[in-house]
């Protein structure tokens, strides 16, 4: 069933998608099955992996590929792309750019524990500590 995650944000379904495959919003009243949840999931993360291939231009390690390519899901890749963590990156400060992560927390201007915690996540995964 569609939901709200948090008060005042938009309206999503399955694994965090708010739109399907082809663009179209998610709606209050929507269902989808577990089956269609995780392909919607499949398709969305293949979308944010190339948005991520397609701005970082040095090599990543594994662990710091999955971790960008879960915070993109979270932020959209034109938010990743134009970001100080991808231009960190882009010149070699891995560190720098894994501890961007931490700054993404917020919803409307204000960090929520959820979102605090999951940065903390894939920056220790970014980091591989």
């Amino acid at each position: 069933n569609a939901y709200i995650p948090i008060p005042g944000d938009k309206v999503t379904i399955g694994y965090g998608s708010t739109t399907y495959e082809d663009g179209s919003k998610v709606k209050m009243g929507d269902k989808i099955t577990r089956q269609k949840a995780e392909e919607l999931l499949g398709n969305k993360v293949n979308m944010f992996e190339r948005q991520v291939k397609s701005c970082v231009k040095v090599p990543l390690a594994q662990n710091e590929y999955d971790a960008f390519v879960s915070l993109t899901y979270n932020i959209g890749g034109q938010a990743f792309c134009s970001s100080t963590l991808v231009k960190k990156l882009n010149t070699y400060d891995y560190e720098g750019a894994c501890n961007e992560i931490l700054k993404w927390d917020k919803f409307r201007g204000k960090p929520l524990p959820g979102l605090t915690k999951r940065r903390q996540q894939e920056n220790k995964q970014c980091l591989g500590v």
